[in-house]
């Protein structure tokens, strides 16, 4: 399975961009965007080493508070499912 992570575009080389997420940066291909414009400061959602889709920061935003959960609780179940002596406690 795959998930798609937006970022955000902090420099930019032809089809080539920097992009941002938590601290992360990636090289990312804007190839799949071309009929787009695409500057720095924008949000792409990427897939594959592929900027994809194009959008706001506040969409940005939502998504990661959402992976963010989701990392929560699996957390969470990863440590009730595990025994004691594995879960790193």
């Amino acid at each position: 399975m795959c998930l798609a992570i937006p970022m955000k575009v902090i420099e930019i080389d032809r089809f080539i961009a920097r992009c941002e997420a938590k601290g992360i940066e990636r090289d990312v291909s804007l190839f799949m965007l071309q009929d787009e414009t695409v500057a720095i400061g924008d949000y792409v959602v990427v897939n594959l080493g592929y900027a994809i889709q194009k959008v706001s920061q506040t969409e940005a935003m939502a998504a990661w508070e959402i992976y963010d959960e989701m990392i929560k609780l699996s957390d969470q179940v990863q440590e009730k499912t595990l025994p004691d002596n594995q879960s790193g406690k």
